[in-house]
């Protein structure tokens, strides 16, 4: 199990895509930041939902540089947000300041929730709560907080993932390991001490106590080789794989089998 302040540690020393799509700290810079995260993950607008947010109380846990907190304050929400580390709430108030946008903005931890039960209209969360050591403690505190009726927008890692097979090439056949799991190589080089992936099972029994569970698996920009993420493990085989990369076939034959997992799920 992963210890809490290793991720803090991590994250604290940047929040998700500072050192790559953040160029400068004033409002254009972060508006390209926005702009190009839309870009690359389009499939956030949908599943986010931001358009029907108006005057409900939405939580989002782990806001890091706040581009999808901003979407939902334009959106009229009302509006909280919470992350593990000090310097993605600064980013996100600086960020809301910049814009004129409100939200409660705070410091927090997903697996100990410093609200009342049946708080929240939405919980919110991309790509953040794979990342905590007792994931299924975060969800349970996530279905808590929610008010009966209300919706719980999550996006983890899918185990079966392009990326993961990436990883597993290069920190594991070739390095003639070939019996490392997959949730060592997610654990040991993916971003965060302890990142966890799980399959569309795992997830379903992680929501189990949730109504109306839908799981969708989508290719990212990771699994493609279409964007500069990765830079932890850049190198001449990764700058290689980018060329040759055989991206029109893993669309035809291996839609499926992306790193993102988006589940919806509503408490009774």
């Amino acid at each position: 199990m992963n210890d809490k302040k290793e991720v803090l540690e991590f994250w604290n020393l940047k929040s998700c895509g500072e050192e790559l799509f953040l160029k400068t700290l004033d409002k254009a810079g972060y508006q390209e930041q926005i702009n190009y995260r839309y870009e690359i993950e389009p499939y956030i607008i949908d599943f986010a939902d931001f358009l029907n947010s108006k005057d409900k109380k939405v939580l989002e846990i782990g806001v890091g540089l706040g581009a999808d907190h901003q979407k939902f304050a334009e959106s009229g929400a009302d509006l909280t947000g919470i992350d593990l580390t000090d310097r993605a709430i600064e980013h996100a108030k600086r960020r809301f300041t910049l814009f004129n946008l409100n939200s409660s903005l705070n410091t927090g931890d997903a697996e100990d929730l410093s609200f009342e039960n049946n708080t929240f209209d939405v919980v919110y969360s991309w790509g953040v709560i794979h990342h905590s050591p007792r994931t299924p403690e975060a969800i349970k505190e996530i279905l808590r907080v929610l008010k009966p009726g209300g919706v719980a927008k999550i996006m983890i890692y899918h185990k079966w993932s392009m990326v993961g097979f990436m990883l597993w090439i290069r920190y594991a056949l070739l390095r003639l390991k070939p019996f490392t799991g997959l949730s060592e190589i997610y654990s040991s080089y993916l971003e965060s001490p302890g990142t966890k992936a799980y399959t569309i099972d795992e997830a379903h029994d992680l929501f189990s106590d949730f109504e109306n569970v839908s799981i969708e698996t989508v290719l990212t920009h990771g699994d493609l080789l279409t964007s500069k993420a990765g830079q932890r493990h850049e190198g001449t085989l990764l700058n290689i794989a980018r060329i040759i990369w055989p991206r029109f076939i893993i669309k035809k034959l291996f839609g499926k089998y992306g790193l993102f997992m988006l589940i919806s799920a509503e408490k009774n």
